[in-house]
């Protein structure tokens, strides 16, 4: 039986070349059990002892790990063409729509078309100036429902319902959270985009080892199909709503999907004419990818603010400074606000929302520092350890803002995938479409919570032992969510 499910052939050298070295593995699960709750920071110990370019097998997965910025640089900007197309996975094939998404296309020109549109419709200076009132509104109702709460509230879910309503207004036209009962259609959208995010985060055996994949020993692929059909038909009725208002002439034409809809009715494009399967996939990726991203490393930043006071009221100085008492913030505002901005480039680095890098895989073999890569060898970045090494940071696990200041050891950095020190958004071909979207709103989210309210935890907590701890996930979370009295 095994034999029928598993066979593990040991490569050898390849052109005089040996792989890179890892630890030893279990019979078929390979390095699996090792991994741990944890794994960028099991992946952290074990390039202490195997050094910064390591291999794994998972399951019959060859899985090549990066965990130094030159290392990183490699792979990301060198040989960047060579791992710009992504590992199969169950998730890609029953959620995603067979791979006609973003985020897990192949390489090519469809997947270049769909990047295009998303740069020119969605990311650009112009869209996003165009939507900011979108965020500037859903902000203020953030703020507004935060001043008029007289107990302690769960910051994360609370900053997860702004950023998701941001992004679909933005996408979609209309708010996906709404009052209990207030709109049946919303509230089925949002309890389907939740339980696709979970699904997302979920591990299936089956993607590791093939031969167990028709078991669906977890259910996951049946949970999968069947979240699929109801989303595939929720979809088809919001392009058919879209299509019909453009039809109609009461097409605004602002959100995603009416420029879709729009570019669709126009003809053909880069990469042929877009299909309703490639809107519906791209929909799903902004909703999985846009929402815990956000909330949660705003966060992360309100909990280092909230253990550091003196860096909370010189952050507050700031923005006192440049925006009053008498008034929100705006977005015109950031760009003037240096230490706020030095507060997220901290919390990127220290927190990273996707501490592994999502994977990538070789299209053909290659030599990264003087080891032989295997064609469709798995690359995982281990971006939240490459942002804590102390070869690069001084004091690299503490929460320095400072050090993106003037005169900083990390002032001339950036976190825009061109210095491999820091990459929470990757770097390449295959970086994060959203990222303008994502570091706008994450600044602008902080910059409002920061100005607004002065921060106290519920009775009994001390600040300086507020719980830091790390849960993987989709996202990188808190373990114990940031429960504040604003």
């Amino acid at each position: 039986l095994i034999s029928t499910i598993f066979i593990f052939v040991r490569r050898g050298r390849r052109g005089g070349l040996p792989l890179p070295p890892g630890p030893k593995g279990w019979p078929i699960l390979g390095n699996l059990p090792h991994l741990g709750p944890k794994p960028h920071q099991t992946m952290h110990a074990l390039s202490k002892l195997h050094g910064p370019l390591f291999r794994l097998r998972l399951g019959s997965a060859e899985v090549i790990v990066a965990a130094s910025a030159s290392i990183a640089s490699e792979f990301l900007r060198t040989h960047d063409t060579n791992f710009s197309n992504r590992p199969p996975n169950s998730g890609a094939e029953h959620i995603a729509y067979n791979y006609n998404d973003l985020v897990f296309a192949p390489y090519g020109p469809r997947w270049r078309a769909l990047r295009k549109l998303c740069a020119l419709h969605l990311f650009s200076q112009k869209a996003l100036e165009d939507l900011c009132y979108v965020r500037e509104q859903e902000v203020a109702i953030l703020a507004r429902d935060l001043a008029g709460s007289c107990r302690p509230v769960n910051l994360g879910e609370t900053l997860n319902v702004c950023a998701t309503n941001a992004l679909s207004r933005a996408t979609i036209g209309w708010r996906v959270f709404v009052g209990k009962g207030e709109d049946v259609t919303a509230e089925e959208f949002k309890d389907m985009v939740m339980e696709v995010m979970r699904l997302a985060g979920v591990f299936n055996i089956g993607d590791f080892v093939p031969g167990l994949g028709w078991l669906d020993l977890q259910g996951v692929v049946g949970k999968m199909k069947k979240l699929h059909k109801r989303m595939d038909a929720f979809l088809d009725k919001l392009i058919a709503e879209h299509r019909a208002a453009a039809a109609g002439g009461e097409l605004a034409g602002k959100d995603l999907l009416s420029v879709m809809v729009r570019l669709q009715e126009e003809g053909e494009g880069e990469g042929g004419k877009l299909t309703d399967t490639e809107i519906k996939a791209l929909l799903l990726n902004l909703f999985t990818a846009g929402t815990d991203t956000t909330s949660s490393t705003v966060e992360w930043a309100l909990a280092e603010l909230i253990r550091h006071p003196p860096l909370l009221h010189q952050a507050q100085k700031e923005l006192d400074n440049v925006v009053g008492d008498d008034r929100l913030v705006s977005e015109s505002d950031l760009p003037k606000l240096p230490f706020l901005n030095a507060i997220i480039k901290e919390t990127f680095r220290l927190h990273p929302s996707t501490p592994l890098s999502l994977p990538r895989m070789a299209s053909e073999s290659c030599t990264i520092n003087g080891y032989q890569i295997p064609k469709n060898a798995t690359l995982l970045v281990n971006v939240w350890a490459i942002a804590r090494d102390p070869a690069v940071w001084a004091a690299p696990v503490e929460f320095k803002p400072d050090r993106f200041m003037p005169g900083g050891d990390g002032a001339h950095l950036d976190v825009k995938g061109s210095d491999f020190e820091m990459i929470p958004f990757g770097a390449g071909r295959r970086i994060c479409a959203g990222m303008s979207l994502g570091l706008r709103m994450v600044t602008f989210m902080t910059a409002t919570l920061v100005h607004g309210f002065d921060w106290k935890l519920p009775n009994g907590v001390v600040a300086e032992k507020l719980d830091m701890e790390e849960a993987y996930g989709l996202t990188l979370q808190r373990a114990v969510p940031l429960t504040v009295v604003p």
